[in-house]
């Protein structure tokens, strides 16, 4: 219940605030029309164009306090606010100036410094136009989407995937008991090339125990064949070495007889 009588009280509230400040501003707006009127025919403006430059004064302010509003998030509405100042500025001296001069002439710098306002304005409210209309094509130029930056996501290692490997068949323990001849009668029959079915039928067992029983044992068909020598060059044969003799027959030699005693 005191929340909605609060909301009333806001609602009653602003709306009051809105008139006082819409009669205030008339009001003011009437007695500066007035005194600014006056300063224009004591600066000598003809009397029938002396209501044109409370116009400008008021107008300019009145101009850029709109564009100010509406240009709220622009930065363009630093000039507006400039302008509104300055605006301000003019309008309190022009009215000071009245309440001081009582109906006498003003001097010619004074003179100078009125006759000087309207082309001023005129520049000023012109540039103004110019800013308001750049704003709004501004504000008319959709703004470019811009997409989220993607995420660089930590390169990794790879990871070599090995195929998975069929565990090795576990093979029975041997028999300690097995009977030696039946274990070389297997060893035979499968050097003679028979398979381990055949042998495990000829001897009434598995196939697995034939296995068993002749494990190193290679068919005969699959036994290594003996590989092809290689012919090996003869090797050269010694050099007989023969005495040469000399064609010239060997004379014997003769004993000679000595004379035992003899001359």
């Amino acid at each position: 219940m005191r929340t909605a009588d609060q909301s009333t009280g806001m609602v009653w509230a602003r709306w009051s605030a809105v008139v006082i400040i819409v009669i205030i501003g008339a009001a003011a707006f009437v007695l500066s029309f007035a005194a600014l009127r006056d300063l224009a025919i004591l600066a000598n403006t003809p009397k029938r164009w002396a209501w044109l430059f409370p116009v400008i004064v008021d107008g300019t302010i009145i101009q850029a306090t709109i564009s100010a509003l509406v240009l709220a998030k622009s930065p363009e509405r630093r000039w507006f606010l400039w302008v509104l100042g300055t605006g301000a500025m003019v309008s309190i001296a022009g009215n000071s100036l009245h309440a001081v001069a009582a109906g006498r002439i003003l001097p010619w710098w004074a003179s100078a410094l009125v006759a000087a306002i309207a082309p001023i304005s005129l520049l000023i409210d012109t540039h103004g136009l110019a800013v308001l209309f750049r704003a709004a094509q501004q504000d008319s130029i959709p703004e470019p989407v811009s997409l989220p930056e993607p995420i660089a996501k930590p390169v990794s290692a790879p990871v070599s995937v090995e195929a998975p490997t069929r565990p090795a068949p576990r093979r029975r323990a041997v028999s300690a008991r097995r009977d030696p001849a039946t274990v070389a009668r297997a060893v035979a029959m499968r050097a003679e090339g028979k398979t381990y079915t055949e042998i495990g039928k000829a001897l009434g067992v598995s196939p697995r125990t034939a296995a068993n029983y002749a494990p190193s044992s290679a068919p005969a068909s699959t036994a290594a064949k003996p590989r092809p020598l290689t012919p090996v060059a003869p090797a050269a044969s010694p050099v007989s070495v023969q005495s040469i003799h000399s064609s010239r027959p060997v004379q014997q030699l003769l004993p000679i007889a000595v004379p035992v005693g003899g001359n």
